[in-house]
């Protein structure tokens, strides 16, 4: 016999709204919470929102970027980011790296003698960087890059939106926009808490987190319909029970080696990319948590129909004798 690892038993019975005033309630406290922690504390924003200048280095030695931003410490230049660039073309002799740092004061561009005082203290521990470009974004450009990115937040919510009334029913389109604006509201929440860096990195890790969140909740969705028809008596929050213990052992599955990857990331990936994969896993973790005890309870609060009008007429023909509790 094959051998089989199961996370989960085959069949489960647990009640996910069993405690729903501690699940759904709590998640509302927190949601609310989040949204005064972004309110009074405000969000950390990096320099693609703030406005900066980043400068691209070049030298034929190996890159040591904890050395370049120690030297760059003593010169009070505020929040400063060092990543070296890779390109296969590249030769062993051209080892480039971007270094930004935040607007200073309301100048549009870094002034000549902080650049040479920058120069200076960066060829102290390598005495062949050069500096090849010095570009700067100035405050209306950053300005516009926070009103892009909310907006890239807002249509891709709205699109999911659409999609899953299409595909479904409005009662499953606004339970999942629901579970949606809590994956990203506690995000943001936990971000402002945190005072950790919001940059553009975690605007696409948002991203990623809505398209995430809203997969695990179409595939129990899909389960829910198909059960509607054929359990047509059964009361709803039962259909929705079965249907989540149904799809549990998936949900574990893909959340656990999500998980996994996101985890060796994090240890192992590096300062660059840590912003990014902290966020990642933080979404799959709420995103998972939303899909189970948020999106399900909105539409057992709202109703839905078992008469279907979207419905494919086999299925139907295969269980309209079926009424079993």
């Amino acid at each position: 016999m094959a051998f089989r690892l199961r996370l989960v038993p085959e069949k489960t019975n647990i009640n996910f709204f069993g405690y729903a005033g501690i699940t759904f309630g709590g998640s509302v406290v927190l949601l609310v919470l989040s949204v005064v922690a972004v309110l009074t504390l405000g969000l950390n924003f990096g320099i693609d929102f703030r406005g900066g200048t980043t400068i691209r280095t070049e030298s034929s030695q190996p890159l040591d970027v904890g050395a370049y931003r120690t030297a760059l410490v003593p010169l009070n230049l505020g929040d400063v980011a060092i990543t070296e660039v890779f390109d296969p073309g590249f030769g062993p002799d051209r080892n480039v790296a971007e270094v930004r740092l935040q607007a200073q004061g309301e100048d549009e561009s870094i002034s000549q003698a902080t650049i040479d005082s920058m120069l200076s203290a960066l060829q102290a521990v390598d005495p062949a960087v050069t500096f090849e470009s010095v570009e700067s974004v100035g405050p209306k450009v950053s300005g516009e890059l926070i009103w892009s990115a909310a907006a890239s937040v807002l249509l891709a919510m709205g699109g999911i939106l659409i999609y899953v009334w299409v595909r479904f029913e409005w009662q499953f389109a606004l339970g999942g926009l629901v579970a949606l604006a809590h994956d990203v509201g506690l995000t943001l929440g936990l971000w402002a808490v945190l005072q950790l860096k919001f940059d553009l990195t975690i605007i696409a890790a948002l991203l990623t987190i809505l398209g995430y969140s809203i997969n695990d909740s179409v595939v129990v969705f899909d389960r829910v319909r198909e059960n509607l028809r054929k359990f047509n008596v059964m009361p709803l929050v039962e259909v929705l029970n079965l249907s989540a213990n149904e799809t549990l052992s998936r949900t574990i599955m893909t959340a656990g080696t999500t998980l996994l990857a996101l985890t060796a990331l994090l240890i192992f990936g590096g300062d660059v990319i840590r912003g990014f994969v902290f966020a990642m896993t933080w979404g799959v973790i709420v995103g998972t948590y939303s899909s189970v005890y948020i999106a399900k309870n909105v539409v057992l609060m709202l109703g839905v129909k078992r008469d279907w009008s979207k419905t494919d007429p086999r299925t139907v023909g295969r269980y309209a004798d079926v009424e079993t509790k």
